[in-house]
This record gives structure tokens, sequence and C-alpha cells, in this order.
């Protein structure tokens, strides 16, 4: 009929968006985090909107398939939604909020990533990468979704739904999907993880250094040192690839940790603040509050009644591996971190 507009083609994008969104639905059948039966996919749902807060994520790819998300990182603002997926290559303390509307949820899926698949898929597609003076803010990046990675997300969902095919399927799977994030526009934000050499590569290593061993005392020129760096180059540096200074960073990543002992493991704030590196429980108090908005009591009632109680609940005969996949789950949400000071 002459004058009437027909109807846009309905795309396989489209198609595998409405599918990813009721596979999510399906798989989450309450509010919270959801781990699964492969390593390192974590599904998210959340019913109601969550303020700005902050998050301690780790190497990822996210996909929401409703709602969105925005991440503060200093001054800049990464919105991920329906359409754009989040790509993360560095262990990064931001913060984060959550929208949920339009009567619907925010549901999503969170996918690990690892630096040997990474570095084994760059071989073989033979990546040639030259490092511009704007990789510094690449290590976290929004980009559009597009066909063959919705459709991948679609079928690690569906191997959900079976305990055999996730164990057969879902870590193949979950290469494909670190393959298409490599070969997607913001792929450089993955293939920094590869980095070896120049001002990059050695912040991305003091960063994991500061993880494995976060209670030990800070020494800023000795690291600058270290890396072959001024103390004010090394400043600049670490403030461009973290948004924040070493000493904000290490104090970022001990509250976090330290959340996680009072709620995983039941401590007090006392003996939480001495196991992170605190020598003062009141300052750690103080700063903790600061931090989260809830002193360290109360940070770990709100998740309790979000998260279905403290995994310590969990942690006795049969329901040991469900203990471990809610810590596992916890942690890739930027709620608690799997990681444990070194001795």
């Amino acid at each position: 009929m002459q004058g009437q507009a027909r109807p846009e083609p309905d795309s396989s994008l489209r198609r595998n968006q409405r599918k990813m969104k009721a596979l999510l639905n399906e798989l989450t059948t309450r509010e919270g985090l959801h781990p699964t039966a492969v390593d390192g996919v974590t599904l998210s749902r959340a019913d109601n909107c969550v303020p700005r807060t902050p998050v301690l994520y780790e190497p990822c790819i996210c996909v929401l398939a409703s709602g969105h998300k925005k991440g503060y990182v200093g001054s800049r603002c990464i919105t991920y939604d329906e359409n754009n997926y989040l790509v993360l290559s560095i262990p990064l303390p931001f913060e984060c909020e959550t929208t949920a509307g339009n009567n619907e949820p925010l549901l999503g899926v969170k996918i690990r990533m690892e630096a040997s698949v990474i570095s084994e898929l760059a071989i073989k597609i033979d990546v040639r990468r030259k490092q511009r003076a704007t990789d510094m803010d690449r290590c976290i990046r929004a980009t559009p979704l597009d066909a063959r990675m919705c459709d991948a997300i679609v079928r690690l969902l569906e191997c959900l739904r079976s305990p055999v095919d996730a164990a057969v399927l879902g870590l193949g799977i979950v290469r494909e999907i670190a393959y298409y994030g490599l070969c997607g526009p913001e792929g450089g934000a993955l293939l920094a993880m590869l980095t070896r050499s120049g001002p990059l590569a050695q912040i991305h290593a003091v960063l994991h250094r500061m993880h494995a061993r976060y209670t030990e005392p800070l020494n800023v020129a000795r690291m600058a040192e270290e890396n072959g760096m001024s103390v004010s180059a090394f400043h600049h540096n670490f403030k461009a690839v973290t948004a924040s200074s070493p000493l904000q960073y290490l104090k970022s990543v001990r509250l976090h940790k330290a959340r996680m002992l009072i709620f995983h493991d039941g401590l007090g704030a006392a003996l939480a603040a001495d196991r992170v590196g605190y020598e003062s429980a009141s300052q750690f108090s103080r700063e903790f509050k600061r931090f989260f908005g809830n002193r360290p009591m109360e940070e770990s009632k709100r998740i309790r009644e979000s998260f279905g109680g403290p995994v310590a609940e969990f942690a006795g005969g049969a329901n040991r591996k469900q203990a471990n996949f809610q810590s596992a789950a916890l942690a890739s949400n930027g709620l608690v971190s799997r990681d444990r000071p070194e001795s």
C-alpha cells in the first residue's frame, strides 16, 4: 500500500538479542549473582536500580541483554547496555551505576578473560599492534555488540541449561567469545593484556603485583626505580591507566579484600583490617565507611540481604561446591575478590 512504510526486516542480531534476554530470564529466576558450571562465567540480574557504588572487576567481557550500566573511571564515564558490551583488560576498581527500566530487570553475563587465551588467539590470527599514545585509556572500553558475538553468547547460555553441555562446550564458546572480542573495534583493550614493553606493560605488571601482595607497605619510590621511571613519571603513567594514585589504588584493593573477608569468612572488622595490611582498626573503619557508604558490618548485612546469605553458610559437606560457585560469582561482579594474600 502506497504511503505506508514497510517494516524493517528482523535481523539475526535482534533475534539473538531477544533469545539472550529470554535465556537469562530463564537462568536467573531471582535477583542477584548467579555462578555457572563454566569457570569464569557469571550471570547477573537486578530487578531494581543500584546507585553508584565502588566495584572491583577483573579482566572480562560483560554483555547485557537489558538495562544498562555506567562505569566511572576518574573523569571518564563508560556506558554499556544491550547494544554495547564492556571490555576490561586489567583488574580495576571503579564506580558503577546500574539501571533497570521499562519494567524489565537488568540481565547480563560476564566472561572472565585469561591472558593465556588472548595470547594464543593473537598469535593464531597474527595480530600486529603498535602502541599509541591513547593506549593508556584503552584498558576499559564499550564496543558495539555485533551478530557474531551475540550468537556466541546465546549458544553459551543455551549450553548452561545442561551440565554435560556446559562441561563439553562451555570453555570452547568462551574462547570463541574472546576471539570475537579480539577482532572487534576495541580489540586493543584485550591486546593491552599482552603488552610486553613500555609504560603500559610496566604499570600492568605493577597492578598485578599490588593485587598479589596488597598487605605489604607501599613504596612508590622503589616501584618507580624498579621500572626505570622517575617518581613523577610513575605517578603520571599509573594515573593514566587507573585514574587514581598508587596509594588510592592500593587502598581500594585493600578495602575490597577486607569486605570479602568480612562477608565471606565472617571476620570482624578489626581482624579483617589487620589481614589486609591496616595498622589501625579505627582508620580502617573510617576509610571503609567513606568508601562504601556503610560501616563494615552494615555492608556485610547489605550484601547478605541482596545475595542470599554469606558463603560460609554453604561451606559444609555437599554444599561446598555451591559455596565456591557463590564466591566466584561475587568476585567477578565486583563484590569480593577471589584472590587471597600471598604468604
